[in-house]
């Protein structure tokens, strides 16, 4: 029963003031855990009623009817009709108010700033694209504030009302503070970003690393839809990924877990510093294949045009063209030494692989799959991304709404 999952554990302390303390602090937490296994039912399984809701979390009626109304304030929860019960005594339905709110997604990779107006049931009202400018920090920042006003100033279905903010951005971000500690490709280092757009917009903000925010997204609306556990590889202009785990990302002790980009793929990459792009993304990301399909026609002093980008390796690679096959061969190796070294340590139920390098995902998953066998102790599902490009701001949706709610997650509530 969620109710009583949390007890007060008796005070060895003589002062009363402690306990009582100790009393507030448990009775509030539990009721968080009520609330947010509630709300997750209810998105999860809409049109329920209340009854089914107190029997599949296994808690009181008038506990579920209290929280159901403070929902329903909130218009966060509405009533969808009626239904006929067994009984022949018709039930009221409740539903998850997806179209209540709007929340602003923006995502800001290494080429582009992409932002999103969208309900709370990801539909996407309007998006905008925006250049980012490399390593111009101040312009980088009026470029973000100007996308945010552009995407405020966009209409919306009567009623509805902008709650938050929720920003991806490439490279170390401490959640908390919301500050983006260090991404080269925008220039910035120990950016307050989140206090800085609060302020401005007097909105509820929230900052992210841009591939955590991508694998919430794929856990709440994509290919990771649900999943115990997942882990979304991005491989773009770098590789980064984020783990989701019970519904929360894992951020680790640092805030930098899932920083595999600079994962070492062999001896030869140790000893040496990495302070732009980590190893394993200097020779695998999008950038990394141009750069040694540069390297390969210098040696070989072949020509095949001045422009040598992924996509156009991976489409030789699919007409037979021995050199970009080769390319690609090394890089499922690469990846594949990556993918093992996450499964052998997190266990992962879903792998998700995503970025701009996922849209050849076609020539990838299945070698990868192939490299793997008998080498991992057990095999996840490894797939490609449903969500593409709209997988961080999706994951700033999700993020949003537990962030407004107070979010608390439980494991298997249901």
């Amino acid at each position: 029963m969620i109710e009583s999952n949390l007890r007060v554990e008796s005070a060895k302390q003589d002062h009363d003031g402690k306990l009582l303390m100790n009393r507030s602090a448990s009775a509030s937490l539990m009721r968080k855990l009520n609330r947010s296994a509630i709300l997750d039912l209810v998105r999860d399984h809409s049109p329920i009623a209340r009854s089914q809701i107190s029997r599949r979390l296994n808690m009181s009626m008038p506990t579920v009817m209290r929280i159901i109304d403070e929902l329903q304030e909130e218009d966060l929860v509405r009533y969808s009709g009626d239904c006929e019960a067994s009984g022949g005594r018709p039930r009221s339905l409740l539903e998850f108010n997806s179209q209540g709110y709007a929340v602003i997604g923006v995502d800001l990779g290494g080429t582009k700033m992409y932002g999103t107006v969208a309900d709370l049931g990801g539909k996407i009202l309007d998006e905008i694209y925006l250049p980012s400018k490399q390593g111009d920090s101040t312009e980088n920042l009026n470029r973000v504030c100007k996308l945010i006003e552009e995407l405020i100033e966009k209409p919306h279905p009567e009623g509805q009302k902008i709650r938050g903010i929720g920003v991806g951005a490439p490279g170390v971000t401490l959640f908390e503070e919301g500050v983006v500690t260090w991404a080269p490709s925008l220039g910035w280092r120990d950016l307050p970003l989140k206090r800085i757009l609060s302020e401005r917009f007097e909105l509820l903000t929230v900052v992210e690393n841009d591939v955590n925010l991508a694998a919430l997204g794929e856990f709440g609306f994509g290919a990771a839809k649900g999943a115990a556990s997942l882990v979304c590889l991005a491989v773009g202009t770098g590789i980064g990924s984020g783990i989701v785990i019970d519904r929360k990302i894992y951020r680790g002790y640092h805030q930098s877990a899932g920083e595999i980009g600079y994962l070492p793929p062999g001896i030869g990459y140790l000893g040496k510093r990495y302070d732009h792009y980590g190893a394993l993304e200097s020779i695998a990301s999008g950038t990394g294949i141009e750069d040694r399909a540069r390297a390969y026609f210098e040696q070989t002093q072949l020509l095949v045009g001045n422009h040598f980008s992924a996509e156009k390796v991976f489409e030789a690679a699919r007409q037979g063209e021995s050199w970009a096959q080769k390319l690609v061969s090394e890089t499922v190796d690469y990846l594949s030494l990556a993918i093992a070294a996450v499964i052998a340590i997190i266990d992962p139920e879903v792998v998700v692989l995503g970025g701009g390098v996922a849209r050849s995902a076609d020539i990838l998953i299945e070698p990868i799959c192939k490299k793997l066998e008998g080498v991992v102790p057990v095999m996840p599902r490894i797939v490609q991304s449903t969500l593409s490009e709209r997988a961080a701001v999706m994951g700033a949706i999700m993020l949003v709404l537990d962030a407004l709610t107070e979010h608390v997650a439980l494991e298997n509530p249901v």
